[in-house]
């Protein structure tokens, strides 16, 4: 990097490392990198492509407003003055003086080129946080760059609409059973797979159905007026016998048949049994993940009209998702995806199947938000936006280790209010993977077992929003909040009629925040306790509700 060492932006970054005390491991955590990508930037071996990252940091370090505008500044020119910055993902360096896309403040490590009229650069996103971090410091902000003016401050909440119900079926999991038990706390729908209920096993033999695994689980769903989404997915031997295994014991397959006709029969056979009790269809679990498909977009795409044609014709009240499109953090994944799209698969259906998940199951869930930004960019390129179900995680989830008691509690909760906070992307449904199995993260009840904390509180998180309306959701400093505070404002019907509520947390560490006006604090233990105005209420990585 140019310029004198003081100025210098790994210096800097290192200075404020040391100055903390804390860990490099400690401080990757709280900025959403790993230990290693944190230790090259402080070397000055690559440069971070988000500005988010430089802010977390060092706010993390204790930075106070000047050194924040002084590393802000810094990481302006590492990033588009005259030295190359290595780009952390793409492996594509970025050209001196090249525009930067502006992204969320999730996008660590992701370069994006600009693409011309209409798009803000980095260059404007870094002018406007150095103002606003001017204004609270009490000076003027200085202009890093000729000619260059900040972009304008909107203060308020990520988006805002006319109040809406919070749908039950938003709260969703995979069964990862085959006995038809259902969960013993609320949940608002179920979804099945790893559930014994795979082509293979529904179809054994060419044109020889066995319904009882499906028969139970159904069932298992109506008695207790859960809506079910059925699966598509594991080809059976017998109909691709030279396709790659898929990655079970049940000899299934990971290509399409060989004869499409088989496809069309299953579908049919299946949609006339269970017309009217099965809501939803997802029509493949993992389109663009070679273990469980190798046939390409193009066949895929097919077999999704094949299948959405016959489906509406039998059940035209049944809901059609698109072929789930997983590991969307890789660029190759999400261009899969994107050739779906362009192919025109869908129009086929009434939404879209997206896999959401941390990099790491011990990120905060709010990182998932970077995905479905993503995501939404790609829909928005091609002119589409699909309702999104989030329907399932990474293959990789049970070698990722439990997470201890405490954020198991956290994440479960905030995994479905992640899904609150983005509904404003088109998201609809939220399926965490899994209900049953215990050999993953985080378990909300393993089967013969009591639903554990994690459980209960999402069960807690139900019952807030059970007569709750939705109203908007933000964060940090644009809603007046500490950096690192979310929240969700809400109206609430009660005895004494409808009241103001907002739901809060922390994505890292806490903040102190001053409620305007009377009223109580409930926690996810169900308890609760009174605050009167200008009280400091101290938000947590727990969510809790303030109600006024």
């Amino acid at each position: 990097m140019g310029g004198r060492k003081e100025q210098d932006l790994s210096f800097l970054l290192r200075r404020l490392k040391e100055r903390s005390g804390r860990s490099y491991e400690d401080l990757a955590a709280a900025s959403f990198v790993s230990r290693s990508t944190l230790h090259r930037y402080c070397s000055g071996k690559s440069v971070p492509a988000d500005i988010g990252v430089v802010m977390r940091f060092a706010r993390e370090c204790g930075a106070g407003a000047k050194e924040l505008q002084e590393v802000l500044r810094a990481w302006a020119v590492a990033t588009a003055g005259g030295e190359k910055a290595p780009a952390e993902e793409t492996g594509t360096p970025v050209e001196a003086g090249t525009p930067v896309e502006a992204g969320t403040p999730e996008d660590e490590g992701i370069v994006h080129r600009s693409s011309g009229a209409g798009e803000p650069s980095r260059w404007v996103r870094v002018l406007s946080i150095v103002a606003v971090l001017a204004v609270l410091a009490g000076s003027s902000p200085a202009t890093p760059g000729k000619g260059v003016r900040a972009a304008q401050w909107i203060s308020g909440p990520s988006w805002v609409r006319a109040p809406e119900p919070v749908s039950r079926k938003m709260f969703g999991v995979t069964m990862n059973s085959n006995t038809g038990t259902m969960p013993a706390f609320e949940v608002g729908a179920v979804r099945l797979w790893d559930s014994g209920t795979r082509w293979a096993s529904i179809e054994p033999r060419r044109g020889e159905y066995d319904w009882i695994t499906l028969d139970r689980l159904v069932t298992g769903a109506q008695r207790a007026g859960l809506p079910v989404l059925f699966v598509f997915g594991g080809t059976p031997s017998w109909a691709a016998p030279q396709a790659p295994p898929a990655p079970y014991g049940d000899q299934s397959r990971a290509g399409a048949p060989d004869d499409l006709g088989d496809w069309e029969r299953l579908v049919r056979a299946l949609v006339a049994r269970y017309r009217g009790r099965i809501e939803a269809y997802e029509l493949w679990v993992m389109g663009n993940d070679e273990r469980f498909f190798t046939g390409g977009v193009p066949l895929l795409v097919e077999m999704t009209r094949r299948a959405a044609r016959i489906i509406r014709r039998a059940d035209p009240r049944a809901t059609i998702v698109c072929p789930g499109m997983g590991r969307l953090w890789d660029p190759a994944a999400r261009q899969a995806l994107e050739r779906f799209a362009e192919l025109g698969g869908y129009r086929y259906c009434d939404a879209a199947g997206i896999k959401l998940h941390q990099r790491r199951a011990s990120d905060p869930p709010e990182t998932m938000l970077e995905v479905l930004h993503l995501v939404d960019r790609t829909f928005h390129r091609l002119g589409i936006h699909p309702p999104l179900w989030n329907t399932g995680t990474s293959y990789d989830i049970p070698l990722q280790g439990s997470l201890d008691e405490q954020r198991a509690v956290d994440y479960a909760v905030r995994f479905y209010l992640l899904g609150l906070y983005a509904t404003n992307l088109h998201l609809e449904r939220m399926y965490f993977y899994n209900w049953g199995g215990s050999a993953i993260p985080v378990v909300l009840q393993a089967e013969g077992g009591a639903p554990t904390r994690a459980a209960l509180a999402v069960e807690q998180l139900q019952r807030w929003l059970a007569h709750a309306r939705l109203r908007s959701c933000g964060q940090g400093l644009p809603v007046g909040l500490p950096a690192n505070v979310w929240q969700c404002e809400l109206i609430v019907a009660g005895p004494d009629g409808e009241h103001a509520a907002v739901l809060r947390w922390t994505h890292q560490g806490t903040a102190s925040v001053a409620v305007p006006g009377a009223g109580s604090v409930w926690r996810l233990d169900g308890s609760s306790s009174p605050v009167r105005p200008g009280d400091a209420v101290q938000i947590s990585e727990r969510p809790v509700l303030i109600t006024y």
